[in-house]
């Protein structure tokens, strides 16, 4: 399972339980449309640390990063890299 159905699968699980993963477009605005608000947002990041193992306390937090799953898939991608670089030093 790449990283957009896994972001996606845990957007629909705990924000939009009567929709299927594959309903939720990438660019959906999940801000404007309601579906996350700030607590949401630090559930979302503390889910992101922990599944995918990103040290976001060490990354530059801004809501655009989560707005849509492509987003939030491309703050993923950008993070992972920087995350095993440090680990190898």
């Amino acid at each position: 399972m790449d990283i957009t159905q896994v972001i996606r699968e845990f957007v629909v699980t705990e924000y939009l339980p009567d929709t299927p993963a594959d309903e939720l477009e990438v660019d959906y605005d999940l801000f404007r449309n309601g579906v996350i608000n700030s607590l949401d947002l630090l559930r979302l990041i503390s889910w992101l640390k922990d599944h995918f193992g990103i040290p976001v306390d060490e990354l530059d937090i801004v809501p655009e990063n989560f707005r849509t799953v492509a987003n939030i898939r491309d703050f993923v991608a950008s993070a992972l890299p920087a995350s095993a670089e440090r680990t190898r030093t």
